[in-house]
Order: C-alpha cells, then structure tokens, then sequence
C-alpha cells in the first residue's frame, strides 16, 4: 500500500470516528431529554402522587358508599322477588392486602350457601371442570351461581360493596384485583410484586381479558401495573 493510499484510510478512519463519536454524542443528548430526572421519579412515587391517588380514593368511596344505599336495596327486593334470599344479602370474604396483611372483601351475594363445599364435591365428580379450575381458578359454567348472581357477575354489581373497603383504606380505586389466600402459592414469584400495593375494585387485568387469562398471565398482567 503506498503512502497516498495509507494517507486516504487513515484520514476516512479519522472522520468515521469523528462521526460515531458525534453519533453518541447526540444519543445521550436525546436520552438525557427523554428519560425523567430522578427528582421527577420521585414526586411521581413520592408524597405527591400517593396524596393524589388518596384523594380519588376518599372521593370514590363517598360516591360509591351513596350509590350503593338504594342499589342494595333494589338487589335486595329482587332476591325476594326471586326466592334467591338464603343467606346474608353481603358476602364477606379475608383477601391478601397490602404487604400480605388480610382484610374482610365485602361483596353482594351471588352464590348458593355452602358454595366451597359444594365446589369441591362438584369437581372431584367433574375432570373437565377441575382441570378448568385448576388453569383458571374459577368455571365459565359455575353450577353454585344463582340467576340473579349471574346478572351481578356480568355487570360487576357483585362488587359495589367494595367501596366501602375504599372508604376503610382496604382497597384502592384502580390496583391488583385482591387474591384468596388459597391462590398465594400458586402466584409464585409474583406475589412479593404485587403485594407492594393495594388491591384495587377495577384494574389492568380486570379491563383486559377477565375471564379469558389463565391465573399465570393473570399475575403477569397485576405485576404489569
């Protein structure tokens, strides 16, 4: 190779690594734009965001705890009406809390009473239904679930009571749906994630799929928000 030729590399290698080294500079100055500083971390986690979100709490739990008032009492003459009335018109079941400590989740009836025992004896006599359950933790086709409980399942009325966890500072408007604890040790790896926060009466699983995610995606999807 002569020494022109030499020359000509040496300066083409010069200038490439100018440009990358110019390249980089302008990435960083992008990156340095787009990503948050940590001090907007922080406010976003800090004070300022957990003071936000409580006040939509404490505002959506007085909505929901008023409305609630002359929505039981309509579920309430439609079970008479139905002849759907054993048991209590509320159900109360202990769900995993924030950092794992359990709380009393307040629902609307919408089972038969003894439901557990009767969901068991119904899947040691069914296959299917208890490999669905095993998959799903629940059944499309739940033999304990009233007529009028199948209404307040579809249209989430079942849950209304839990606005009154809200207002307890139970649960948060938008968060994790609250587990069983029965379902901890099939949530795995998941769990210590989704525990960091309180459950919530509606969230990102709740709106995006439901009832057709298998319990896995279902925990993939909690730890996602």
């Amino acid at each position: 190779m002569n020494r022109t030729n030499l020359a000509i590399k040496e300066e083409y290698v010069v200038e490439t690594e100018n440009e990358v080294d110019s390249q980089n500079l302008e990435i960083r100055e992008i990156k340095k734009d787009v990503e948050p500083s940590k001090d907007a971390i922080k406010v976003k986690n800090g004070i300022v965001y957990l003071i936000c979100k409580k006040i939509i709490d404490i505002v959506a739990g007085v909505i929901g705890v008023i409305l609630l008032a002359p929505i039981t009492l309509v579920v309430w003459i439609i079970r008479l009406c139905m002849h759907e009335n054993d048991g209590p018109l509320f159900f109360e079941q202990l769900r995993i809390g924030k950092d794992g400590k359990q709380f009393r989740l307040y629902k609307f009836r919408t089972m038969v009473m003894n439901a557990d025992e009767k969901l068991y004896k119904y899947l040691e006599e069914n296959e299917e239904a208890r490999k669905e359950h095993k998959k799903y933790k629940k059944l499309k086709n739940d033999p304990r679930i009233t007529k009028l409980g199948n209404f307040l399942r579809k249209t989430s009325l079942d849950e209304f009571p839990q606005f009154i966890n809200l207002l307890k500072g139970d649960m948060s408007l938008v968060g994790p749906r609250p587990y069983l604890y029965r379902e901890k040790n099939d949530m795995g790896d998941y769990y210590d994630q989704i525990v960091q926060v309180k459950p919530g009466i509606t969230g990102y699983w709740q709106v995006n799929g439901r009832n057709d995610v298998d319990f896995e995606e279902r925990t993939y999807m909690d730890t996602y928000y």
